[in-house]
């Protein structure tokens, strides 16, 4: 089972990738009627959330710029970035290193304990790999977002 999860890691960072890499930058700041954020912002936040989620499943150092937190953690909105967010490549070039880490990960590291469990709302997460586990759901909701803002601007584009 460890081998499938880590597997669907790697599949579902190349879909990312694969998505970003076909939309066009004009379109990552345009925040598409029905949603309070933008695909720059989900693909920042995708970024951010798969290097803290690696940070306190195996403990290995952020590998990303201090400033992603506050431009992409949860509760913050592109409207109220004071610095100039990450462009399309930058955000592109994370996600491409973080699938390069993503093939560092066995089977075995998702079985180890988490020095102490891990609580997010009413879920609690005992080991690596369930914490692991979450992070790609969350990373394949925001994927899904991010498709609905396609779809909600061509729909936009079709309505003017």
């Amino acid at each position: 089972m460890a081998n499938t999860i880590l597997a669907s890691g790697k599949v579902l960072h190349q879909l990312v990738i694969g998505q970003l890499q076909g939309i066009s930058e004009d379109r990552f700041d345009i925040q598409a009627r029905g949603f309070n954020n933008t695909i720059r912002w989900n693909a920042g936040h995708i970024v951010n959330w798969m290097d803290g989620y690696a940070a306190l499943s195996f403990g290995v150092p952020s590998a990303i710029p201090p400033h992603y937190e506050s431009l992409f953690g949860s509760g913050t909105k592109p409207s109220e970035w004071m610095i100039a967010p990450p462009s399309k490549e930058e955000l592109t070039e994370q996600l491409m290193a973080q699938l390069s880490r993503l093939s560092e990960l066995t089977p075995e590291m998702l079985d180890v304990k988490l020095q102490s469990p891990y609580q997010m709302g009413p879920f609690q997460f005992m080991t690596s790999g369930e914490l692991f586990n979450f992070a790609l759901m969350h990373e394949a909701m925001h994927l899904g977002i991010i498709s609905s803002q396609l779809k909600a601007m061509e729909s936009d584009v079709a309505l003017t």
